[in-house]
């Protein structure tokens, strides 16, 4: 069994289909995604597609990002909405179609009931970062969401945290040893990552049609 973790997609469908051959997704593989499905790539509404239809055979834990709450903000608020069209909203929207109408509830309910945070014997997964001496249980949503990586200090639990919303424009995951952030900018010019936390095994793709393979 492996413990894969798949950095923020942004949208990038393409990169993902070919992220999910690459790697060799198993039966017993358990995955785990970091947030931010829709934002600025070509098509968001094809990511929680596949996400939902991956449900269906692989154990998959999708965390919330910061791009899904804003998402979720701008259906009730004129405001939220303007900021988030801006923060791609636009682009997240048009791949829908033109209106909130034509996004299907199961969509709204994959991004509702997403989880904040989840933990395994030896490292701890979260969309943007952790206070290092709150428990992972009780982590405010400023740090959970919207916290840059900076310089993490090690957590109380001793687990390594694994996170994204920070975007490495290298395109190579960030690695500290007590935690490793890997947004690679899927949606820029860098890279989708998918890393196996226990070897440090990591592969990515890009919406070029390129793949490749590295260890921490």
């Amino acid at each position: 069994m492996r413990t894969l973790a798949i950095g923020d997609i942004h949208g990038c469908l393409h990169s993902l289909e070919q992220l999910a051959r690459y790697v060799g997704f198993q039966e017993d593989d358990v995955i785990i995604t970091l947030g931010d499905y829709v934002d600025r790539g070509p098509d968001s509404k094809g990511v929680i597609d596949f996400l939902l239809n991956l449900r269906k055979t692989h154990e998959v834990v999708t965390l919330r990002g910061n791009h899904e709450i804003m998402m979720l903000e701008a259906v009730h608020s004129e405001t939220c909405l303007n900021s988030w069209l801006g923060f791609g909203g636009k682009e997240s929207l048009a791949s829908y179609g033109s209106s909130f109408d034509e996004v299907p509830e199961a969509h709204w309910e994959f991004m509702k009931k997403v989880n904040a945070t989840h933990e395994t014997e030896n490292h701890f997964f979260v969309h943007a970062n952790a206070d290092p001496s709150a428990p992972i249980y009780a982590q405010p949503d400023e740090m959970l969401y919207w916290q840059r990586f900076g310089k993490p200090r090690p957590h109380v639990s001793g687990k390594t945290m694994v996170c994204g919303h920070t975007i490495q424009r290298s395109g190579e995951p960030l690695n500290v040893g007590h935690a490793i952030c890997i947004d690679t900018w899927a949606y820029g010019k860098g890279w989708l990552t998918c890393l196996d936390v226990e070897t440090g095994n990591y592969w990515q793709t890009n919406e070029q049609g390129q793949r490749r393979a590295a260890k921490l």
